[in-house]
């Protein structure tokens, strides 16, 4: 058995580690920011609350929320750009180039290859645009491709000193400036002939062309259950061999599932009700983050509480003390590592099975109707769970995350005294 994770851990190793996927992971995170202000936004135009739109329509007037709403979509409708801008500066930086100079050469070419004109509701096209419905959710695929080639291509070029030199006692900004001419030059022309070949060939641009064939499917794969269960199962299983299974999993899945939700946030924009009928996405990533693992991978919080009512072990009861006030606020590295789960064998199964059954107790509340979809709304990271759940889904979603509750509980409780009997007959025979 440990050889066998030891190999699995060493693909996953060279998977996790390459520098393309870092570079996905470093740059997805600085839209983080920009994702959490306008959740905060987004909420207040749309709290939880029956008759709440009509209250505040009533008090301050029909126009209540237009700021609110101009927020909103100024920060989840130019993801896509973050995501190109942030990819191709953490590549260059990670490579010990210029990251500013690529990340402007990954936006510059990342709208270059995106379409420039919209169509009005009268059948008009608008020329010398950048359509915002390309820049948010639907062009996140895009983003992430143009920004990993066009990084490469300024890096293969600066690494190989294919510049201009400028003179020695020339400022920093300056000599990079003229760094960036023949690298700059390449990846434009290229853009352009990239593009050229999409509208002379299909009609649509490189991110239109991208998102019908690559992001709508991988959208629809990633929303179904079985999409669903490998993500969380794949989570669970690399944390469990100590690997940090959200960073890696959710660095390549977390792009695909937030096109989810802005998807379901364009439904609720255009006034359709938010429904799956309607067609809206019912794995996003707020599925993963607020209920499949809230508390930490694997939802310990159930364990620590089974701990603290039942423990008799100096170091469970211990370690469970420990590690409870963390796991409300959703860190649980302490007892991952502190217990420890890695590698525990006792605790592998319920590892497994109580994130799964917290997506299949979401997931299936969600195809009923019982939870709407999620939006574009998002809750801090360290939202403790009730909270989170009353914030993204009124009452009903506080209730579903306090079932998953009482069931990873009683899940874990078996296991935990398995666990608990080793460790108090440990301590007995050291004491004796």
């Amino acid at each position: 058995m440990k050889d066998f994770f030891d190999k699995l851990l060493d693909k996953f190793m060279q998977a996790a580690s390459t520098k393309s996927i870092t570079a996905l992971k470093d740059g997805f995170v600085l839209t983080m920011p920009i994702t959490l202000i306008g959740s905060l936004f987004l909420l207040i135009a749309n709290l939880p609350f029956s008759n709440y739109a009509g209250f505040m329509e009533k008090t301050f007037g029909a126009q209540w929320n237009v700021g609110l709403n101009q927020v909103s979509a100024c920060t989840f409708d130019i993801l896509a750009i973050i995501i190109a801008i942030g990819i191709g500066y953490a590549y260059a930086k990670n490579e010990g180039c210029d990251g500013i100079s690529s990340g402007i050469l990954s936006l510059v070419s990342f709208l270059i290859v995106s379409a420039s004109s919209v169509v009005t509701e009268g059948g008009e096209a608008v020329g010398g645009v950048i359509p915002r419905g390309w820049t948010g959710g639907n062009g996140v695929i895009a983003a992430i491709i143009v920004g990993l080639l066009a990084s490469k291509i300024f890096c293969f070029f600066v690494k190989r000193k294919i510049t201009i030199k400028m003179p020695a006692g020339v400022p920093e900004g300056v000599a990079n400036a003229f760094t960036t001419l023949i690298p700059g030059f390449v990846i434009i022309l290229l853009s352009m002939i990239v593009y050229q070949i999409c509208m002379a060939l299909a009609g649509l641009s490189l991110t239109e062309l991208i998102f019908e064939l690559f992001q709508v499917p991988m959208q629809n794969l990633s929303d179904t259950l079985a999409g669903g269960i490998v993500i969380v199962l794949l989570i669970s299983l690399l944390f469990w061999a100590g690997l940090h299974g959200p960073n890696i999993v959710m660095g390549v899945m977390a792009p695909i599932l937030t096109a989810n939700a802005l998807a379901n946030q364009a439904l609720v924009d255009s006034g359709t009700a938010l429904a799956v009928e309607n067609g809206a996405k019912i794995m996003t990533p707020q599925v993963i983050d607020n209920f499949v693992k809230f508390g930490g991978t694997g939802i310990t919080l159930g364990l620590l509480l089974a701990a603290l009512m039942t423990a008799r072990s100096g170091q469970m009861r211990e370690i469970s003390k420990l590690s409870v006030i963390p796991g409300f606020f959703n860190i649980n590295e302490p007892v991952i590592f502190g217990l420890p789960i890695v590698f525990n064998p006792i605790m592998l199964i319920p590892f497994l099975v109580v994130p799964l059954a917290a997506l299949l107790i979401t997931y299936g509340a969600t195809a009923i109707g019982f939870l709407h979809p999620f939006n574009a709304v998002q809750v801090p990271w360290t939202t403790p769970p009730v909270i989170s759940g009353f914030i993204l889904n009124g009452w009903r979603g506080a209730l579903v995350q306090l079932i998953i509750l009482v069931l990873s509980v009683i899940v874990y409780l078996p296991f935990m005294r398995k666990q608990d009997a080793q460790y108090l007959e440990a301590e007995r025979a050291a004491k004796e």
